[in-house]
C-alpha cells in the first residue's frame, strides 16, 4: 500500500506545481486521473513490449526494406503485426492495474472526479448492496464474453482457414 500512497501523493504533488506555475490543469478531475494512470501503467507496457522486442528477428524488417519497403510500411506490415499480442497484453496488464488503482485515482481526482473503483469502494464502506452485486456480476459476465470470444478467435486461427 505503500508505494501506491508515495505514487499518488509525488503525482498530486506535481499537478498542483503545474496548476501553480502554468495554471494547468485549471482544476484534478479527468484529466489528471488519465495522466496518472497513464504515466503509471506505460512503465509495465513497455516492460512487456521490451521483452518481446528482446527476442525481435530484426532481419525481417531488413528484408522487407530491402525489397523497397519504406520505414512506415516496414512498420505497419511487419513490425506492427509481431509485436501485437505484446502491446494487447501490455494494455490488458495496464487496464488491470489502472481498474485496481483506487489510491492514486483518490489522491489525483480531485473533489469533483470520481472513478468507478472509488465509487465502489466508498458504497462498500456502508456494506453490500444490491447494486454493488449487479455490477460485479456485469463485471463478471464482460470479462467471461471476453475469454470466451479470445477462444473462439485462437481456435478458429488455429484450425487454419476453411
Amino acid at each position: 500500500m505503500l508505494p501506491e500512497v508515495v505514487t499518488g501523493l509525488s503525482l498530486l504533488l506535481l499537478f498542483v506545481a503545474l496548476q501553480g506555475a502554468l495554471g494547468w490543469p485549471e482544476n484534478r478531475g479527468a484529466t489528471t486521473v488519465l495522466l496518472a494512470h497513464a504515466s503509471i501503467g506505460m512503465a509495465y507496457v513497455a516492460v512487456v513490449v521490451q521483452a518481446r522486442l528482446a527476442g525481435f528477428d530484426r532481419s525481417l524488417e531488413e528484408a522487407a526494406a530491402d525489397l523497397g519497403a519504406g520505414p512506415f510500411t516496414v512498420f505497419r506490415t511487419v513490425t506492427l503485426p509481431l509485436i501485437a499480442p505484446s502491446l494487447a497484453a501490455g494494455w490488458l496488464l495496464a487496464f488491470t492495474l489502472s481498474l485496481d488503482d483506487v489510491v492514486v485515482a483518490s489522491f489525483v481526482s480531485g473533489p469533483a472526479g470520481t472513478t468507478l473503483p472509488m465509487l465502489v469502494f466508498s458504497a462498500l464502506r456502508m456494506g453490500m448492496t444490491p447494486e454493488i452485486n449487479a455490477l460485479g456480476a456485469v463485471i463478471l459476465a464482460v470479462a467471461g464474453l471476453a475469454l470466451g470470444l479470445a477462444g473462439w478467435i485462437l481456435g478458429r486461427n488455429a484450425s487454419g482457414p476453411g
